[in-house]
């Protein structure tokens, strides 16, 4: 029986010690597992750095992935402050797993097409004044007097060359005047124009630049396709970047088949699938020389009137749009385009309050839905859909919905409501910063920048 109870004894301990070992080696691998997932889990969250550009009846934040999205966070954050956000899956406020205030500007983007001079383009931001930072922002049309001096006292992000400008002079005298332009700027100039060809030529109506005008792409399409068009957009190139023209206001994109359509004679007139092809083209044959080019007016004109003279509604369906509008505007984008230009209709479906050029749930739909990395910039906003209707703080709401670049004719009343705005604190530093950010890293991405 003492042997027996030995023995038993033994086996138990036996046992004992084994399950104990056997304990340990679950719970530890148990643990290992927990805190792989842990681990995975950390990599999986995602981090936005975004800034605060409304906090009235919800935080409206701007985020690294150039997206705004609407928040209540339930804190006094103000407008203009940066804020680190981790959070999985969709940036909503049950995803949010940790926020925080970030009181240092480093606002710098980690992908786009001008992703590889953030940091050249920081580093020039942080020594630029307020009024330099606010000037960076305007393409501003060429008034008829004091061009270098309103030029040396707002600092300009560039100058919008009209017909007028260019009317009766010579090549050299057209040269020696932006030349001139460029020479009393700090940072180089944009130095755009509209030259889409046609009835919009502001720089081959004049025979003394251009022997012939430009033709309409409709035009060159019929007689030539889409070779005729790459052909014309290399010569067009050629007598642009000679008189020191650096930006085109051009293509226009928007999908027309009907004769009666205000943008018709403008567009291609051809069906989304051709004017597809016809944006890549255009942006394929000037990714060679130091024009730029600008797809517009997104999202599509449509069968819309014309907002020079006041407001136009498109009222068709989401779907429509997306179907058609939007695939010119995505296959340049896909192509490399660096600008793209918004137009003032107001596009219901998206947006039925606001005109699409100051309406952040259409600057989204370009930033997230298109994966636009590049320039955005407004239609004129002294436009008559804009500055009959809307003109009371559109400077600052083109700004907080998502534009890069401003079209202004009434410069120096637009600087004054850009300021107004930031003493009022209804426009942060900040939010200039990042657009600022993007228009210095596009000048070193094309050159004019050294």
């Amino acid at each position: 029986m003492k042997r027996i109870e030995i023995f038993l004894i033994i086996i138990i301990i036996v046992g004992g010690i084994l399950f104990l070992c056997c304990k340990n080696n679950i719970l530890n691998n148990n643990l290992k597992v927990k805190e792989k997932n842990t681990l995975e889990k950390k990599e999986d969250n995602l981090i936005n750095n975004c800034i605060v550009i409304d906090n009235l009846a919800m935080t409206k934040i701007e985020c690294q992935d150039n997206v705004i999205y609407d928040l209540d966070l339930e804190n006094s954050y103000q407008i203009g402050d940066i804020i680190t956000i981790k959070y999985k899956e969709e940036l909503k406020k049950e995803n949010i797993i940790h926020i925080e205030k970030d009181n240092r500007f480093n606002y710098i983007e980690d992908k786009g097409i001008f992703s590889n001079y953030y940091e050249d383009a920081l580093k020039l931001l942080k020594n630029m004044t307020i009024d330099e930072k606010i000037g960076q922002i305007l393409l501003a049309r060429v008034a008829d007097i004091n061009q270098i001096k309103d030029l040396k006292t707002y600092k300009f992000g560039g100058y919008l060359l009209f017909k007028r400008d260019f009317a009766n002079k010579t090549k050299a005298e057209v040269i020696k005047m932006i030349k001139s332009y460029q020479e009393n700027s700090s940072i180089p100039l944009l130095i755009a124009a509209d030259e889409e060809g046609g009835s919009v030529s502001r720089i081959s109506s004049n025979k003394n630049l251009v022997s012939n005008p430009f033709k309409s792409p409709r035009t060159l399409y019929l007689e030539g396709g889409l070779d005729k068009i790459k052909e014309d957009t290399i010569e067009k190139n050629k007598v642009l970047e000679s008189l020191g023209i650096n930006l085109n206001l051009a293509p226009v994109v928007d999908v027309s088949t009907n004769e009666s359509d205000y943008m018709y004679k403008r567009s291609l007139g051809e069906d989304e699938k051709i004017t597809s092809e016809f944006a890549k083209t255009i942006i394929q044959a000037s990714k060679d020389s130091k024009v730029s080019y600008t797809l517009k007016h997104f999202p599509g004109y449509g069968n819309n009137s014309d907002t020079h003279i006041g407001l136009s509604f498109d009222t068709r369906e989401l779907d429509e749009i997306k179907n058609i509008d939007l695939l010119p505007f995505k296959a340049g984008i896909d192509e490399g385009a660096e600008a793209i230009l918004v137009s003032h209709n107001i596009v219901s479906s998206i947006d039925s309050n606001n005109p699409a050029s100051i309406s952040i749930k259409v600057h989204n739909l370009l930033r997230n839905d298109l994966e636009f990395t590049g320039v955005i910039i407004t239609d004129d906003l002294s436009m008559g859909a804009i500055n009959d209707y809307y003109k009371e703080r559109a400077v600052v709401n083109a700004i907080n919905s998502g534009n890069d670049l401003l079209i202004v004719t009434d410069y120096k009343n637009s600087i004054k409501e850009i300021k107004n705005a930031i003493n009022d604190k209804v426009l942060s530093e900040n939010i200039i910063n990042k657009r600022v950010l993007r228009i210095l890293a596009w000048k070193y991405y094309k050159g004019l920048i050294k």
